[in-house]
């Protein structure tokens, strides 16, 4: 009976040695993967508390956020999600789910299967359709979302800017498509880059080495984001019962047409706090992450 007591203590000391290296694990930053959807997604994790879940933007990653990472998670559980077929890992498939519907299904089976929620949800750029989605369809998951950069043309209310702004970006998606075309998925990642940010030609190349490998390392998603399955144009009305409280970042020198649509989806939004970071484009979160976390952060500590 003794030797079993004994074997009894062991397997629970064993047991509860186990529980506690997974729970002192997020004090360091530990990449893991969730299997959801039929898919098996990726996320870096560290920290502990509430969690913020990023979400990154079109030829990015998890990576996107590393400039937030350490100072979210002295403070949170943070978690920067791979959206299928984003990121370094294998396929499942030849990427005939890529859509918002799918990454939006994903980031919400995600929350569910780590039993997270509710959450802070952040997003740039693609990754604020993606939020809004979430948190318009499962507003029990969502303590607060953050949109840093969103887009939805269809609500800029000045007919002569919207075709400005719009005819500017069919032009420049043009030069992406036709680099596509020629079978140039790092050229066209290039072009998007420049454009997006906002920062002229050749001007890829001067970024940062960690930017330019996470950027080229998701060359191979920019054809499927350019005809990906969207999801129904966001209109005012629709934007108006969104739930939690919301924040919309913009960059003071980004392109006039991430500006105007800030402009939009803030007055479409009542009680919506607005936030425009000096000196940064649209990467506001990377070029100035002091001034970005530090507005993120007050807004999440009220919410």
């Amino acid at each position: 009976m003794s030797k079993m007591i004994g074997l009894a203590l062991l397997a629970c000391l064993a047991i509860a040695g186990c529980q506690a290296m997974r729970q002192d694990s997020t004090d360091a930053p530990a990449i893991r993967q969730l299997y959801v959807n039929s898919t098996s997604i990726t996320y870096l994790e560290q920290g502990h508390g509430t969690t913020v879940v990023f979400v990154h933007g079109a030829f990015s990653d998890h990576r996107a956020w590393e400039a937030q990472r350490e100072t979210f998670a002295k403070q949170y559980r943070y978690i920067a999600v791979d959206l299928r077929y984003h990121g370094t890992s294998a396929w499942p498939d030849d990427g005939k789910d890529y859509s918002e519907i799918t990454h939006a299904a994903d980031v919400a089976a995600l929350i569910r299967g780590l039993n997270v929620g509710p959450v802070h949800l952040v997003g740039r750029s693609y990754g604020t359709t993606i939020v809004t989605a979430v948190a318009l369809e499962h507003p029990e998951f969502i303590r607060s979302i953050v949109l840093q950069e969103p887009y939805e043309s269809s609500l800029i209310a000045d007919p002569e800017a919207k075709k400005a702004v719009l005819d500017e970006l069919r032009q420049s998606f043009g030069r992406i498509g036709a680099a596509l075309k020629d079978g140039d998925a790092a050229k066209a990642t290039r072009l998007f880059a420049e454009w997006a940010n906002n920062t002229g030609p050749g001007s890829f190349d001067q970024e940062s080495d960690a930017y330019r490998s996470m950027a080229l390392d998701n060359a191979r998603t920019v054809r499927m984001f350019l005809v990906r399955k969207q999801l129904p144009s966001a209109t005012c009305e629709r934007l108006a019962r969104l739930k939690p409280p919301v924040l919309i970042i913009n960059g003071a020198n980004t392109r006039q047409f991430f500006s105007l649509n800030g402009d939009a989806i803030s007055r479409c939004i009542p009680g919506s706090q607005r936030v425009v970071i000096a000196n940064a484009t649209h990467g506001a979160s990377g070029q100035q992450p002091a001034a970005f976390n530090e507005a993120v952060l007050s807004f999440l500590a009220k919410n």
